[in-house]
């Protein structure tokens, strides 16, 4: 029970006083300790309506300089946040390395509302709780600091806190109907919330539960649990994160040098006929994906000078302007670099219906990360499972993921490298660092057989696009991406 959980007891009201000003001294220090180790701190607060979840972020605050930190307020759900992932909304707020966000309310409010009120069904409950379980853990194993509580009140208390709200006219409005209806199933909501922390808590992510029927005592609780996280966050940011082994079904793919790269061409007449049919056809999918409200993610990568860009332009001259959008995947910024890899897909993600192209993906990090030495080996070595537990998140949401890996050979390379150099009006497409992952060429494709192998799964296999000849590649991307449509629709 909820109750036999709480952190301590209440101590006497003078050591109270003591300890609140020790604890808020400590956070105060701790705020520049936290910048210098670039360490981000997610603070979760759940709870019971009038528990004082607010008012408890409020006084934490104050011990912080506010370049440092963002309060989100995540109870309600707008319009766009429906036509997103279920994490979207989530990922997105996450802090930069060095900062706070604390959020008022999250993923456990959602999914214990949906739950009591049986829009959501036993199964998916059931998906959603390890869906959580896998995001929570990516947070830690990248490095973030996510603690997380529950303040509790009895139900005479919450009783007693909606009556003296609603007696005064300016506190009414805070009374919400989810609150009242909370009292009213206060036994009934007890069971789930219990239930969800049962699932949710874990040796290195646990709950902790306050006891919030005094505001200065649950800030003491906060505060003296936050300020001890930080200093154990930091002491651990040294040491190795488990790699964790696949458990996603996986399609068998063969190696790039398995795959024959002969023969595969096309005549420019048929090249046209079967682009003007094939495109057509996507263009009349495009409208049943937009009304049927299925999102899609197709993943580009492949060699430099493998023919991605004009793969992509061919697909999307099919498609309403309206209903897609092409990311060409550079560097990441500094805001980018600053949060997980993943962040700034999650930004990307498509709306319900639209169609969301990429242009290079997340698997740089299991590419040029690591081969460039952008991130630990560690890192690198976690990101296939993660990237699966990714895309599976997608899948779940229901979105269609078509992943292209666009080849050829390292001939083919070097004659379309020469004939850019020697064009001035392509002279744009080469690069000195193109010339430089062209010497990498073994590393790279022995780095892009260990991704194909480990990240083809069964909800988002790869495709291998055989590209010596570009009009032979559009045409089976075509033929690829109407299939996997016609699927779903």
């Amino acid at each position: 029970m909820l109750k036999n959980r709480i952190l301590a007891e209440k101590p006497q009201e003078d050591e109270l006083k003591l300890r609140l000003k020790k604890a808020r001294e400590k956070l105060a220090a701790q705020q520049m300790r936290i910048k210098e180790h670039k360490l981000p701190v997610l603070v979760l607060l759940e709870g019971w309506g009038t528990s004082g979840k607010g008012s408890t972020i409020g006084q934490v605050i104050q011990n912080i300089d506010p370049r440092f930190f963002k309060v989100a307020s995540l109870e309600s759900i707008r319009e766009e946040d429906k036509r997103k992932p279920f994490f979207w909304r989530y990922f997105t707020e996450i802090p930069e390395a060095g900062k706070f966000v604390f959020m008022d309310s999250g993923w456990m409010d959602e999914v214990t509302r949906d739950r009591l009120m049986g829009v959501m069904d036993e199964e998916t409950y059931e998906q959603r709780i390890a869906g959580i379980r896998r995001f929570e853990r990516q947070l830690r194993d990248n490095g973030y600091l996510l603690m997380k509580f529950f303040l509790h009140i009895s139900e005479k208390e919450q009783k007693r806190r909606i009556r003296l709200l609603k007696n005064d006219i300016d506190t009414r409005w805070r009374v919400s109907e989810g609150d009242r209806w909370q009292n009213q199933h206060y036994e009934k909501c007890l069971e789930i919330f219990d239930r969800y922390l049962d699932a949710t808590d874990a040796p290195s992510i646990p709950w902790y539960v306050v006891d919030a029927k005094s505001r200065k005592w649950a800030e003491l609780q906060v505060l003296e649990t936050l300020t001890e996280g930080i200093e154990i966050a930091m002491q651990n940011q040294s040491l190795a994160v488990p790699v964790l082994q696949n458990v996603f079904p996986l399609v068998k793919m063969p190696k790039l040098s398995e795959v024959s790269l002969e023969g595969k061409t096309l005549e420019e007449e048929e090249y046209k006929d079967e682009l003007k049919k094939l495109q057509s056809h996507l263009g009349e999918l495009h409208n049943r994906l937009y009304r049927k409200r299925i999102p899609v993610v197709i993943a580009y990568e492949g060699w430099d000078a493998a023919g991605k860009g004009g793969n992509i332009r061919r697909i999307t001259e099919a498609l309403d302007p309206r209903g897609f959008e092409v990311h060409p995947i550079a560097s990441p910024e500094p805001r980018e670099k600053a949060r997980h890899y993943l962040w700034r897909f999650f930004m990307r993600l498509p709306r319900t219906g639209h169609i969301a192209i990429f242009d290079r993906t997340w698997y740089g990090r299991v590419m040029v990360e690591r081969l460039e030495g952008f991130c630990s080996e560690n890192d690198w070595k976690r990101a296939y499972n993660e990237i699966n537990e990714f895309e599976k998140e997608l899948s779940d949401w229901g979105a269609v993921i078509i992943k292209f890996w666009v080849h050829i050979d390292k001939k083919t390379q070097l004659e379309r490298f020469t004939l850019r150099q020697n064009t001035p009006e392509k002279q744009w497409k080469i690069t000195e660092e193109d010339w430089r992952n062209r010497e990498k060429w073994e590393a790279y494709e022995g780095a892009v057989n260990e991704m194909i192998k480990k990240t083809s799964t069964v909800y988002a296999p790869w495709h291998i696009l055989e590209s010596v000849d570009k009009k032979y590649a559009r045409i089976q991307a075509l033929k690829i991406v109407i299939e996997e449509l016609e699927k779903v629709l």
